[in-house]
């Protein structure tokens, strides 16, 4: 299952021996097959023992092991299944010395090589467990991030700039909780299963969101949390093709990866959406993004991931930002206030109406928004364009001091800073 990104697909029970894996690579064959099989390993023995801790351990015990034989004697004919054998007697062995061993030693007597290839993908079933609407939000993130893409501690706290102990703490009481919730290790099903789905489909997107521009560090972006989010979405999609909802993130997710090359300049410095260089655009992968947008159609199930690809597709098949179909935009925004109206919506929506009926009209709906988006640095970076086109370019400045005090994002900043000192570039919003 070859894949594009960083997310490693599996927890690093102790993150030693992931170390090393990461910091070896004459063994670049078992990093693949760490990348590619450890989820699914994973997942299987969390299904079989009910016990995160001692899955992720007995996991890292086996990719440890293969770190040190590997190299010296022939890689295995099916090293994730081998790696399954390993893992499962490693659990054998953890579970003898406990008490209450009996049932997880049955559980485990049976399974082979062979059941472990047969067997359903499990970790659908693990992304459900981490994603219950039960944990908060903060946990499900922290929790996904290490048991299905296998990030440390200290990847995670990098990326969203808290303390190593804080990811730690969240993480364990996520696991507390599953435990003492009694929250089953299961795929949903009937109508518990889009509250889920939504749940599932919302920890994606506010990763990719949060490593697409980040919200604070010395970092304006974090290019391994979006390809790691794109990879679960690309997950979700080949565990779930019938959900259209899957593609259309995972649709959105890789238009706006394709557009990556042409987001920063040289400097680090963020580039506007119509001052973007469209020749290094990916139009391959633009293609494909539209091609997973149209299977989505088929299922006849709209929803606001599918509409908020289509409107990244208007932009990114336009052949120039002048030639973009904001009519269509505009339209396909209001598809997206029916389907669940937000402040943020309609403050997207009226960027859009600006290019159709003029900044005035579009100052005008953003007026109803002030009081719900005061705090939202787009809301005054976009108020400060719009004020410029109607020649009221000192507000605009005190909107663009505004939103200075609500970010932290160092590429944002740059932008709204070099606007207001008039260093050649155009007083225009943030978008990119």
């Amino acid at each position: 299952m070859a894949r594009r990104g960083h997310c490693r697909g599996a927890p690093p029970g102790g993150e030693v021996g992931l170390d090393r894996l990461q910091q070896a690579p004459a063994e670049s064959v078992l990093a693949r097959v760490y990348r590619e099989e450890a989820g699914r390993l994973t997942g299987s023995l969390v299904r079989v023992l009910g016990d995160f801790d001692l899955a992720e351990e007995v996991v890292q015990d086996a990719i440890v092991t293969a770190l040190e034989r590997w190299p010296r004697d022939a890689i295995p004919a099916t090293p994730g299944a081998s790696l399954f054998t390993v893992a499962r007697r490693r659990a054998i062995d953890r579970i003898r010395r406990d008490h209450a061993y009996h049932e997880r030693l049955a559980s485990l007597a049976t399974p082979t090589e062979a059941t472990y290839r047969d067997e359903p993908d499990d970790r659908l079933r693990l992304i459900f467990t981490c994603c219950h609407p039960a944990l908060s939000r903060e946990a499900q993130v922290a929790l996904t991030l290490r048991t299905i893409c296998g990030l440390t501690t200290a990847e995670i706290a990098r990326a969203f700039l808290i303390s190593e102990s804080t990811v730690a703490q969240r993480i364990v009481r996520a696991k507390r909780k599953i435990v003492e919730a009694g929250i089953p290790y299961r795929i949903p099903e009937g109508d518990e299963m889009s509250a889920r789905l939504a749940e599932v489909l919302a920890v994606l997107y506010l990763m990719f969101n949060e490593g697409y521009l980040a919200s604070s560090g010395g970092e304006p972006q974090r290019r391994e949390l979006t390809e790691d989010a794109a990879w679960l979405a690309g997950l979700m999609v080949r565990l779930m093709p019938e959900e259209p909802e899957c593609w259309g993130l995972l649709a959105l997710m890789r238009l706006h990866l394709a557009r990556a090359a042409a987001r920063f300049d040289a400097d680090a410095r963020l580039v506007r959406l119509q001052e973007q260089d469209r020749s290094r655009w990916d139009r391959r992968m633009i293609a494909e993004a539209v091609g997973m947008l149209e299977r989505a159609a088929t299922l006849a199930r709209p929803g606001p991931y599918q509409l908020q690809a289509a409107i990244a597709a208007c932009h990114a098949e336009a052949a120039s930002f002048d030639a973009t179909d904001w009519k269509q935009i505009v339209s396909l925004y209001d598809s997206l206030v029916e389907l669940g109206d937000s402040p943020v919506i309609r403050l997207n929506r009226a960027v859009a109406l600006s290019h159709v009926r003029g900044a005035e009209l579009a100052l005008d709906e953003l007026g109803r928004l002030g009081t719900q988006l005061d705090t939202y640095h787009l809301y005054h970076a976009t108020r400060a364009e719009l004020l410029d086109q109607v020649g009221r370019g000192g507000e605009g400045d005190g909107e663009r001091r505004r939103a200075l005090e609500l970010t932290e994002n160092t590429a944002e900043r740059r932008l709204l800073e070099d606007a207001m000192a008039g260093n050649g570039v155009s007083r225009t919003g943030l978008r990119s």
